[in-house]
C-alpha cells in the first residue's frame, strides 16, 4: 500500500439479484432472470476507487466460505488491498436479495448483514493506525451506531475526511449524530428526507435539503434523484448535474459508483462540479451493467461519457 490511500469500512457480500419477466404473481414461482456478484455498499466503492487508480485498503468481515472466497478473489483482482479484511468461521458471509418487477423497479429486498459483528469498536481502535494515516475514509451505514462513532473519533483525531453512505432509509438515522463530523454525504431522496426532516421530491426541496444537511455540519452534501440527476451543496456553493438517459439494466450499485467517483475527483483536486460530473458519469455507466461495478471503469471511460 502506498503512502496515499483511501480506507473504506462496511458491508461486504453477494449481491443475487431477481428480475421478473412477467406481471408478478403472489404466493407462487415467477419465471424471471436470477444473477448473482459480488456487492456491499463499502466494497463496491472501493472496488470503483481501485478501477479508477486509487490505492484502496477495505475493512470489511467475510465468512470462511465460498461466497467469501468470491468476495476475496474479485478484489483482489480489481487491485483492493484486503490484508485488514476479517475472514471467519464464525460467520456467513454477508448477502443482499432484490426482487425487481417487470419494469426492474425495486420491489422487495432483504440483506443479512451478521458478518459484520465482526467489525467492533475494539477492532477500530487496534486499526486506528490504519485510519490516522488515510487520506480518505468511507463508510457505509451498515455498520453498527458504537463502530460508526469510534471510526468518526479516530478520523477527527488526525483531521482525516469522512466520507458517508447513508445505505437506506431504515439505516441512515445513525448518521444523524454525526453529520457535524462528516466531509461529505451522499443519500438519495428519500435517506436525505431521513436525515435532514423535510420532504425532497424535487429539484429545488433538494437543493434546500442540501443546503441544511450542510448547515447540520456537513461540509459536501451530494443528493441522488435518479432520472432528475444530482444536486449539491458545500458552504460555498450548491449546483446540479442533470442525469444521463441511460438503458437501464440494474440500479444495484449506480450510486455507490457516483460515491467513489466523486471521491477520486476531490482526492485529485478536480473542481467541485467537475467531480460530481464524474460521479454521475460513473452511475450511467453502472446502470447500464448487471454488475454491481463497472470492470472496465476508468477515469477514460467517464471522459468518453
Amino acid at each position: 500500500m502506498s503512502s496515499r490511500y483511501v480506507l473504506v469500512i462496511g458491508a461486504a457480500g453477494i449481491d443475487t439479484k431477481g428480475y421478473a419477466l412477467a406481471p408478478l404473481q403472489a404466493q407462487t414461482s415467477n419465471p424471471g432472470k436470477i444473477k448473482s456478484s459480488s456487492g456491499g455498499v463499502a466494497r463496491n466503492i472501493a472496488e470503483n476507487l481501485a478501477r479508477l487508480g486509487e490505492d484502496v485498503c477495505l475493512l470489511s468481515a467475510v465468512g470462511e466460505d465460498a461466497s467469501g472466497r468470491r468476495i476475496l478473489s474479485r478484489l483482489a483482482e480489481a487491485g483492493v488491498d484486503t490484508s485488514r479484511l476479517l475472514v471467519s468461521s464464525e460467520y456467513r458471509t454477508a448477502s443482499y436479495i432484490a426482487l425487481y418487477d417487470e419494469h426492474k423497479s425495486l420491489i422487495h429486498s432483504i440483506d443479512d448483514m451478521s458478518a459484520l459483528a465482526g467489525i467492533s469498536p475494539q477492532l477500530i481502535y487496534r486499526q486506528r493506525g490504519l485510519i490516522h494515516k488515510a487520506a480518505m475514509v468511507g463508510i457505509d451505514s451498515n455498520l453498527s451506531v458504537a463502530v460508526i462513532k469510534s471510526i468518526v473519533k479516530q478520523a477527527a483525531a488526525k483531521n482525516v475526511p469522512v466520507a458517508a453512505d447513508p445505505t437506506s432509509t431504515t439505516l441512515a438515522e445513525k448518521l444523524i449524530p454525526w453529520l457535524k463530523n462528516l466531509f461529505m454525504i451522499t443519500p438519495n431522496a428519500a435517506e436525505a428526507e431521513v436525515l435532514c426532516g423535510q420532504r425532497v421530491k424535487t429539484q429545488g426541496q433538494a437543493v434546500k435539503a442540501a443546503k441544511k444537511l450542510v448547515n447540520m455540519g456537513v461540509e459536501m452534501a451530494v443528493i441522488t434523484l435518479a432520472e432528475k440527476g444530482v444536486v449539491y451543496a458545500t458552504t460555498d456553493t450548491n449546483g446540479h448535474i442533470p442525469a444521463l438517459s441511460a438503458n437501464v439494466v440494474d440500479i444495484t450499485g449506480a450510486s455507490d459508483a457516483m460515491s467513489a467517483a466523486i471521491m477520486f475527483g476531490l482526492l485529485n483536486d478536480f473542481p467541485l462540479d467537475e467531480a460530481v460530473r464524474l460521479g454521475a458519469g460513473a452511475a450511467f455507466l453502472t446502470l447500464q451493467t448487471e454488475d454491481s461495478v463497472v470492470k472496465n471503469l476508468s477515469l477514460d471511460s467517464l471522459y468518453d461519457i
